[in-house]
């Protein structure tokens, strides 16, 4: 069955812009990139918008739907009333090069900051051994297809342009955690991360969490965990100390 839409979109480049309106048509089942594409082909062949996949694992098409990061080609229309005006938008955090297309880099040079996974020395016989619950804990992370959703709703960034300088955002954090957290990861990655990427910026809102399409509890599972290691290291008297009696001995 289908239905006429009220669609409210974004039009403009980084110059400057607005919102047009359009009334599309809609059919059972479709998800707001099927409209898009529709209004492509039929009214705006123009319209800019990014997207490869169409099965939400590339994470190509984020966007902002009525206010909320999300994936274009896994919002239903069916999610909305059909008298319901639905506004997409360009991502808010990053500068927009066109229409829905928005320039990610920042993304990209925060990735390459990071210190790369750095295994320990193999064993006498050639292996890495490892236990299955240590492998367990990071693998969540690996889940992420980098849509940026999380870093484009975190406040820290969304809000502060001048923090992007030193703030990598949660999806960079999330990384460092993992690698931190690898069991044959042998760099101490807890000053990189408080010092160099701002981990004591974040105050664990959990808005990145509650935007995942792949469901990573990015809060609790990495950056809170995270936060702790930080703590354990500058703060618990035991470990403060034992770092500095070992400094002053080297």
């Amino acid at each position: 069955m289908s239905y006429e839409a009220n669609l409210r979109v974004w039009r403009g480049d980084a110059a400057g812009g607005g919102l047009q309106d359009f009334t599309v048509t809609v059919n059972e089942g479709e998800v707001v990139l099927d409209i898009l594409h529709r209004l492509q082909a039929t009214q705006t062949p123009d319209l800019a918008v990014r997207w490869n996949c169409k099965a939400g694992k590339c994470g190509s098409c984020s966007a902002e739907i009525n206010g909320r990061p999300r994936l274009l080609c896994l919002t239903r229309m069916g999610t909305f009333t059909e008298d319901e005006v639905i506004t997409v938008t360009p991502l808010r955090a990053f500068p927009v090069m066109r229409d829905l297309v928005t320039d990610v880099s920042f993304n990209y040079e925060k990735a390459a900051q990071i210190p790369a996974f750095s295994p320990r020395p193999r064993e006498a016989d050639g292996s890495h051994r490892m236990q299955q619950i240590d492998v367990e804990r990071p693998q969540e992370f690996r889940k992420c297809i980098e849509c940026f959703l999380c870093q484009d709703v975190c406040h820290v960034v969304r809000d502060h342009e001048d923090n992007k300088k030193s703030f990598a955002g949660p999806r960079f954090l999330m990384r460092i955690a993992e690698l931190d957290m690898h069991p044959l990861d042998q760099l101490d990655r807890k000053d990189v991360a408080q010092e160099e990427h701002g981990l004591g910026m974040c105050n664990i809102t959990k808005c990145c969490s509650e935007v995942c399409p792949e469901g990573i509890k990015i809060t609790d599972n990495a950056l809170i965990p995270m936060k702790e290691r930080v703590v354990d290291r500058k703060y618990v008297p035991s470990t403060w100390l034992g770092r500095t009696i070992g400094r002053r001995k080297g």
